[in-house]
């Protein structure tokens, strides 16, 4: 017969083995899960979705060739002026397949409506190429966009989140987005290459 002291014991050192080995392996599962994510180890993903490094490396220079967004773009010398009225603003755009074929089908003239407070949009003649694009984008407030699903060219003047189908492919010059937030409603945008 076993004594029942022994029993306990034994039992005790069983389960702390067990804890023991539980704590190891779901320390090395959160590093592992981190590198799935394709983030380093010790990082950790905000509630806004950016990365907080723990480390107290130096930072990676800032690519020139790479938005906030993480969109490639080319360095380029494309320009567009759009005309609202009296009202004139320039744009930079990316040198893509889809900001390509923007430049080269202007000049237009587009109707373009106010949606919700953050964006003017209006229809395009022909569609854009969406050639190395991500499904969607989370754009910033002065850039450049296009919308494919409704072959839209948009101007954001405000905060508009991740949507499917947004590409951005361009930025508008530095006062644009505030002086297109004081244009209420529909406006008529003239827009032309100014390369």
């Amino acid at each position: 017969m076993t004594n029942p002291g022994t029993f306990r014991r034994t039992n005790l050192r069983s389960g702390a083995a067990v804890m023991l080995s539980v704590a190891v392996l779901t320390g090395c599962g959160a590093t592992a899960m981190d590198d799935a994510k394709g983030q380093p180890p010790g990082d950790r993903q905000s509630q806004d979705g950016d990365t907080a490094p723990r480390s107290t490396a130096a930072p990676e220079p800032n690519n020139p060739d790479r938005s906030r967004h993480g969109r490639a773009t080319k360095e380029s010398d494309m320009q567009i002026e759009i005309r609202v009225g009296d009202e004139r603003f320039t744009a930079k755009v990316d040198d893509t397949p889809a900001g390509q074929d923007l430049v080269a089908q202007l000049p237009q003239t587009l109707q373009m409506s106010d949606h919700g407070g953050v964006e003017k949009t209006g229809p395009l003649a022909s569609p854009l190429r969406l050639d190395g694009q991500p499904a969607g984008a989370d754009p910033a407030v002065g850039d450049l966009g296009y919308y494919a699903p409704g072959n839209d060219l948009v101007l954001y003047y405000g905060n508009q989140s991740y949507y499917d189908g947004i590409v951005v492919i361009g930025r508008l010059d530095d006062a644009a987005s505030a002086r297109l937030a004081d244009l209420n409603g529909d406006i008529t945008a003239t827009v032309t290459s100014a390369s």
